[in-house]
């Protein structure tokens, strides 16, 4: 069992111990003037430029001024905008500095030139990051007349091309959709909480010993009552965070997050709360949807944009959830009565977690980096 929580930290420690990498795109038509603003993590710049001259651990502000030419260079060499199918000139300007609720982010404005005219459509080509993280996306607002569109560059869809007039809500509702599907499923820290909790359904308590459930339909029960507390909890506080009711420090929510991960793998190994999991589901899920608005808050959507991109994000991050639970459920209800799925599966997979997820907290909680 040792090996086995070793070999889980080696693989899951260094891995999305933070919100997953994003960098915000807007872009403005206003006349025949088009102006952008781009907003990039330092510590993704960090990682791609070597930002901290003096190697002390923080980014000033004088050593990201030295860095001006290299972050510009660097950056604008990774988008094209287009006007009408016809490359336009990118003139930078402002070259600021600015928190997100996951830390500080450079402010890239500028304009772009298409030729003196009013395009009519106008397309984004991104590959920002993709060769070093194949998990960044480019969160992108389109403004023109008042109306504002949405989309999502990725690796796999590395261009977005918005139309005057044309505003396909069904189309943004999609690009959502497929992001909660993906943060679901890039996001270990949820993952190993949902597992943590799906780990017992196939076994019972009897004393202060687990053994297998004898009827699936009580699993199944068992099952369904974990995941919608904690769907119902994380949609909850999503909904709020999103819409910029409640508020609360990422460092707070991500520790948060950590904790909660390390108290279910534990329970599973020194049981207190075995008849009432959906209430530690409902519980922690709070939180956990803190984590998932992190992204919707951050790009600062116009209302309407907000809520079509809340709705499809949410149904994106179930259909993911669900996607898990439909492939652990059947193979952890075969295996159940074997000695692999009670020792190495329930009990060493239950003490990995909360060794992993112990070097996450340590990690939020103290913002130092445990591991490189």
């Amino acid at each position: 069992m040792r090996r086995l929580v070793w070999l889980a930290l080696l693989i899951c420690a260094p891995a999305l111990a933070h919100k997953p990498s994003d960098s915000y795109l807007a872009l403005r038509v206003d006349g025949a003037n088009l102006r952008g603003q781009w907003d990039i993590a330092l510590r993704d710049l960090e990682f791609a430029l070597g930002l901290d001259a003096d190697g002390n651990g923080e980014i000033t502000w004088g050593e990201l001024k030295a860095k001006r030419k290299d972050v510009e260079a660097y950056a604008y060499s990774r988008l094209k905008i287009l006007g009408d199918q016809q490359s336009c000139a990118l003139a930078p300007a402002d070259y600021l500095v600015d928190d997100h609720s996951d830390g500080a982010y450079v402010v890239l404005r500028f304009a772009a030139d298409c030729g003196g005219r009013t395009p009519a459509s106008v397309e984004a080509a991104y590959s920002l990051f993709f060769d070093l993280d194949p998990t960044h996306r480019g969160l992108v607002r389109f403004e023109r007349g008042g109306g504002a569109q949405t989309g999502v560059l990725s690796p796999e869809r590395p261009q977005l091309s918005f139309r005057a007039g044309e505003v396909s809500r069904l189309s943004q509702f999609f690009d959502y959709l497929r992001e909660g599907v993906w943060h679901i499923w890039i996001g270990f820290d949820h993952i190993l909480f949902l597992m943590s909790l799906l780990l017992p359904s196939v076994l019972v308590l009897r004393g202060n010993k687990w053994a297998p459930a004898e009827r699936f339909r009580n699993t199944f029960w068992d099952v369904f009552k974990v995941v919608t507390s904690f769907t119902v909890a994380h949609s909850i506080t999503l909904s709020l965070a999103a819409l910029s009711v409640i508020s609360l420090p990422s460092r707070l929510v991500e520790s948060t997050i950590a904790l909660s991960v390390v108290l279910a793998a534990l329970n599973n190994l020194l049981p207190l709360v075995a008849e009432r999991r959906w209430a530690v589901a409902f519980a922690f899920g709070l939180i956990h949807g803190f984590g998932f608005a992190s992204v919707l808050a951050d790009l600062g959507l116009p209302q309407g944009a907000l809520l079509l991109a809340l709705v499809g994000f949410n149904a994106g991050v179930e259909l993911g959830q669900l996607a898990i639970v439909s492939a652990f459920l059947p193979v952890a209800y075969a295996l159940r009565r074997s000695w692999f799925y009670r020792r190495v599966i329930f009990s060493g997979g239950s003490a990995a977690i909360a060794a992993v997820a112990a070097v996450w907290l340590a990690e939020r909680a103290l913002n130092v980096a445990l591991w490189p």
